[in-house]
């Protein structure tokens, strides 16, 4: 999925829609093309545009809200995506393999907007905080539920275990954004088995029933259930 920016439309003065969808086309153009968030200053957008910076502060109250707002806009194509690799997955622990890679190929289709949107400063509350609560993340947290009810994941809090996968997520789309000359290999690869091993580490946590059991503890518990089979 290609987020290239939509070729904007001249709007007829009073088309306030409008209008706001060219301010934010605009900004993001320019977001991409510098790649950063403090190399566009409101007069460079109304300049894009073609208006005066004060028919910016008509629809958004400073800088930090408009670019909230494209950090939002940016968040609902990423959930559109993952509602769309989620179709027609064969068991729930696919659908979250499909939606962990889907936010990593995201990510790496615009670093640019990804660094901004996840890797900057952020304020509770804003656009962006409250995108990613209802699109990625509850996309993550409805496939852990499922997992729970199946007995496939560890009964318990579906916010914490939607958390973790989230981070790791996260974390392998911001280091291959930020650190591409570490040797990876495949990057599809590399994130697929990256987070197949944090999904796959929940259902073992599942297996177990000490819910207290230390790493050590876990690997022998799961190398005694192996003796069996290891002696026939």
């Amino acid at each position: 999925m290609s987020l290239q920016p939509l070729k904007r439309r001249r709007a007829p003065r009073g088309s306030g829609e409008q209008l706001r969808d060219e301010i934010l086309d605009a900004t993001t153009e320019l977001l991409l093309e510098t790649g950063h968030a403090k190399a566009v200053p409101i007069r460079s957008v109304a300049q894009r545009v073609g208006v005066t910076p004060p028919s910016i502060y008509l629809h958004f109250a400073d800088k930090d809200a408009l670019l909230d707002a494209v950090c939002a806009r940016y968040f609902e194509k990423l959930d559109e995506e993952m509602q769309r690799v989620s179709a027609d997955q064969p068991s729930t622990v696919e659908v979250l393999r499909a939606q962990g890679l889907a936010y990593v190929r995201f990510a790496m289709q615009t670093p640019e907007l990804y660094r901004i949107a996840t890797m900057g400063e952020g304020r509770p509350g804003s656009d962006i905080d409250m995108t990613l609560n209802s699109s990625a993340f509850q996309h993550l947290r409805h496939s852990v539920e499922l997992l729970i009810e199946e007995g496939i994941f560890r009964a318990g809090d579906p916010t914490m275990a939607a958390l973790q996968l989230l981070t790791a997520a996260h974390g392998v789309a911001s280091l291959l954004i930020s650190k591409p000359y570490l040797p990876w290999g495949d990057v599809e690869e590399f994130a697929d088995q990256t987070l197949s091993a944090a999904c796959l580490g929940h259902v073992v946590l599942g297996l177990v029933e000490d819910d207290d059991a230390t790493p050590q503890q876990t690997v022998d518990w799961l190398l005694n259930r192996q003796q069996p089979e290891r002696k026939s």
